[in-house]
């Protein structure tokens, strides 16, 4: 019996040889190599042409279906649901007054009924088109493509549709996953090995240069795990040493995207596990700013420790996400003003993915990380835009927040983002009394006015 199975186990034996040979061969060739050295083949943005023709033919496919068989097509919104005018409470108030009475605000200010009308108004347009809550879900599609969780009208319309979505789920699945995971897993791995033993290295020009270039080699495979086509803009405006490159915040791959085209001093808090494996590594080689869970509240600690980083000339630009969470690629959210406090050149990043080939936005309260990698390295690529905008600093007469203000609008808008008020970290938190009391004191202002006004009267 022995016998007549081993000529069949030594076949097995060969066949699975070549293949594993075959396999690496062609990831060091086409993709570890070309990471080293910084080139690409141009495979990935054919494969991203070819991905598009075949979204566009299913989305027509799908619209001439629904047409012949009478079915609704669900088209998102792309704008609000309410049409809403930029105007003032006193004016909108004043409005209210003119259509239901005689009296306005030019006369006696006094209360009337008829203001109740405006805040019931704005309370149910805030529950009807929550201008916050929807940034913390995933963006929607005006086309298919190919993804189950992104399709609101997946249902059988054609043998050939199906097929291809059936033939789409196998490449996904059975090649691209598969092939993703070991290039993250080759470059984590080859960023804490090497990053260790560019940390044995004396102090210097060599160890700099040589953990700069380990840094990105490793972040362009990391990069082409996620099959990520990247396109930067305005490269003369790239960070420079001594300054804060800040970027609004989509998900956990905004860094690796940001440094596989740079080097940065990554700022956080000490993790445990494989987290803490990799950061013990990299502060080895450059130094980093990481932060003990107990320093992390200490806001003059903090500061001073990036004040200390950035007064260093010879130490990399501090790359920091000041939103302080994931928001869903349509905005940007209120910056935390720390970063902006220090006096440092700000150096604005504006990040924006492509959600037609796969969505980047981590929803940290409906998935963990490993179900988001998942997720991610299940999907078709990871395209996006990434614009260096011209370094920006503190203005005389200028404080902190408004400072902040001002690079996220600037941000916003070559992104083409919504720039929003609200604190992303209205994810897990109520809203402040204080956004409350804020209205009802231009309200009670608008009624008996200021302190001064009643003071002349």
């Amino acid at each position: 019996m022995d016998l007549f199975f081993n000529p069949f186990d030594n076949l097995l034996c060969v066949l699975l040889g070549i293949s594993f040979t075959v396999w690496f061969t062609l990831l060091l060739v086409f993709i570890i190599v070309p990471a080293i050295f910084g080139v690409s083949f141009g495979i990935r943005r054919l494969y991203m042409k070819t991905l598009l023709k075949i979204f566009e033919w299913a989305t027509l496919r799908i619209e001439r279906g629904a047409k012949e068989k009478n079915h609704p097509l669900y088209k998102p919104y792309s704008n609000a649901i309410i049409a809403k005018e930029p105007t003032s409470l006193e004016e909108e108030i004043k409005e209210i007054r003119r259509s239901g009475s005689n009296k306005d605000l030019g006369s006696t200010p006094e209360f009337e009924m008829s203001d109740i009308f405006y805040f019931a108004r704005r309370g149910v347009e805030s529950i009807m088109d929550d201008e916050v809550t929807k940034r913390f879900s995933a963006e929607e599609l005006e086309s298919w493509n190919l993804l189950t969780r992104s399709n609101n009208n997946f249902q059988y319309i054609s043998l050939r549709l199906t097929v291809l979505w059936g033939l789409g789920v196998l490449i996904r699945y059975g090649f691209l996953l598969p092939l993703r995971v070991t290039l993250a897993f080759t470059g984590v791995g080859l960023l804490v090995f090497l990053t260790s033993v560019v940390g044995l290295l004396p102090n210097g020009r060599m160890k700099s240069l040589l953990s700069e270039k380990v840094h990105l080699m490793c972040y362009r495979i990391c990069v082409r795990a996620l099959t990520a086509i990247i396109t930067y803009h305005d490269s003369e405006n790239k960070p420079k040493n001594g300054g804060i490159c800040v970027a609004n915040h989509t998900s956990p791959i905004d860094v690796v995207i940001l440094a596989s085209d740079g080097c940065y001093a990554m700022v956080g808090q000490i993790h445990g596990g494989l987290m803490g494996v990799i950061q013990r590594s990299m502060v080895k080689a450059c130094p980093h700013v990481w932060f003990e869970r107990s320093e992390v509240k200490d806001r003059h600690l903090v500061a001073k420790r990036l004040s200390d980083h950035v007064e260093d000339k010879s130490k990399l630009p501090i790359l920091i996400f000041p939103e302080g969470t994931c928001i869903n690629n349509t905005s940007v959210m209120m910056f935390k003003k720390g970063s902006f406090e220090i006096g440092a050149t700000v150096y604005p990043v504006a990040i924006k993915y492509d959600p037609r080939f796969g969505d980047a936005f981590w929803n940290s309260s409906k998935f963990g990380m490993v179900n988001y990698l998942l997720r991610m390295m299940s999907s078709w690529a990871i395209v996006c835009s990434v614009w260096y905008l011209p370094p920006m600093s503190r203005e005389e007469g200028e404080d902190a927040v408004q400072f902040a203000n001002r690079v996220k609008a600037a941000i916003a808008r070559q992104g083409g983002l919504v720039d929003l008020l609200w604190d992303g970290g209205l994810k897990r938190a109520k809203v402040k009394d204080t956004f409350k009391e804020e209205q009802q004191k231009l309200y009670s202002k608008m009624l008996v006015g200021t302190q001064e006004d009643r003071s002349r009267s």
